[in-house]
């Protein structure tokens, strides 16, 4: 398997990129390959090169076990905190790296617009409303990195994306009808660029087997399938073969019952039409006051 090559990272402005530069330093100081080092550590090739191309983070077992193989005296467990150190959540972290990893990624959506999707101003109304007491900045800090998340779909076909959206989704003005618009137009977009499959599952199905919470399943190409589940301040990442087999039966029922395709496009275009038609109302009457 050829080996990664390192993306161009300032390891000056970036632990993580100085943290993989000296693995790859001190990696092909012993004379060995990334499959060599691998193999020793119990993990693939591909993700040493994962590791060296400031991807993935390094684990702490994993840190030991290149500190003891490559001798270096500590380095790598000493440094392991800056090198872990990521714009998210700890419980969410990972969860942003598989996602610029996977081949396929599945979100089910019972309450809000997926991160991956959010535009802006909708990620800005979601935050604000989390936090009413966030500084401006620390707000704008977030809304960057939730876009940030976004550049997975700069590839043309990696990831293969799904989305299946509740009605309530549309239905909950968050940020107002603009913003509502705005969103809701960006995910029509996508969806014509043919760049993703969306389905809404109509409020007219009533119970339905998604209704324990949102989840998002990722496959990949050289490890196993993880689904994730998040609640209040806190999140999963399951790799349990039962756990994902449930998630993923969960999210072929959901589709099975969800609009098709086309139809979900009609129905999130009227939608946006409305949020419109709602903004422009508005905004006529502020201008007669």
């Amino acid at each position: 398997m050829p080996e990664t090559k390192p993306k161009r990272l300032d390891p000056s402005q970036s632990p993580r990129a100085l943290y993989g530069a000296e693995l790859r330093h001190r990696r092909e100081e012993a004379d060995l390959s990334q499959e060599d080092l691998g193999t020793r550590m119990f993990v693939s090739g591909s993700f040493i090169g994962q590791l060296e191309a400031g991807i993935r983070r390094m684990q702490p077992e994993c840190a030991q076990m290149a500190d003891e193989i490559l001798k270096t005296d500590g380095f790598f467990v000493r440094n392991l905190e800056a090198a872990m150190k990521s714009p998210y959540e700890r419980h969410f972290a990972d969860v942003v790296e598989f996602e610029g990893l996977a081949q396929t990624i599945k979100d089910w959506a019972p309450d809000l617009i997926p991160g991956l999707l959010q535009t802006a101003a909708y990620a800005r109304a979601v935050i604000r409303a989390y936090d009413p007491v966030l500084t401006e900045d620390v707000v704008e800090e977030r809304v960057t990195s939730r876009q940030a998340r976004a550049r997975v779909f700069d590839d043309p076909v990696t990831p293969r994306y799904r989305v299946i959206l509740d009605e309530v989704v549309l239905r909950r003005p968050v940020g107002g009808p603009k913003v509502m618009a705005e969103q809701l137009r960006h995910i029509a977009a996508m969806v014509r660029r043919n760049r993703i499959i969306a389905q809404v599952l109509p409020l007219a199905e009533g119970a339905h087997a998604g209704m324990d919470g949102l989840f998002k399943l990722m496959t990949f190409d050289d490890a196993p399938p993880v689904a994730y589940a998040q609640g209040v301040e806190t999140g999963r990442l399951l790799d349990d073969p039962a756990v994902v087999t449930r998630c993923t039966l969960t999210y072929d029922l959901l589709g099975a019952v969800a609009l098709s395709p086309a139809a979900s496009l009609v129905l999130i275009e009227r939608a946006a039409e409305e949020y419109e038609d709602a903004h422009r109302a508005r905004s006529e009457d502020l201008d007669l006051a």
